[in-house]
């Protein structure tokens, strides 16, 4: 007799489909005959596709102007420590870009102003992409 069994393993959900070698197999008139008996099988479930939420985009890496601050490496901005217009000591912390589920920590190369941010929490940067400008 054919059997089918759902069955769960570590979280994924399987329909195994097993043939009992004590029993006759004969199909039992509240199921329909099935494919002959071979090997269980088990069929992996399907995985959904999850929407991707878009994210901002950041401009392209440009060569560095004076007052740019690039990214050190290619990674997502997971914070902005500044705002346009705050005025900034060398060796300040600007922002914080995660790669490789590490954190780094992005610092200003000289004093001055924040003139503009160009990247956003979120977004995806390459390394040389200029962050933010100070002036």
């Amino acid at each position: 007799m054919i059997k089918k069994f759902r069955v769960t393993v570590d979280g994924n959900t399987y329909d195994v489909t097993i043939e009992l070698a004590d029993e006759p197999a004969a199909a039992s008139p509240t199921q329909p005959p099935g494919p002959p008996p071979g090997p269980a099988v088990a069929t992996p479930p399907a995985i959904p596709a999850a929407p991707a939420a878009p994210l901002p985009v950041s401009t392209p890496a440009t060569p560095a102007a004076p007052g740019d601050v690039p990214s050190p490496l290619a990674g997502r901005v997971t914070a902005v420590a500044v705002q346009v217009g705050q005025s900034i000591k060398e060796g300040e912390h600007l922002l914080t870009l995660e790669a490789m589920k590490m954190n780094t920590f992005v610092f200003a190369p000289r004093a001055g102003k924040i003139a503009e941010i160009k990247t956003a929490v979120g977004s995806a940067v390459d390394e040389g992409q200029v962050l933010l400008r100070i002036e």
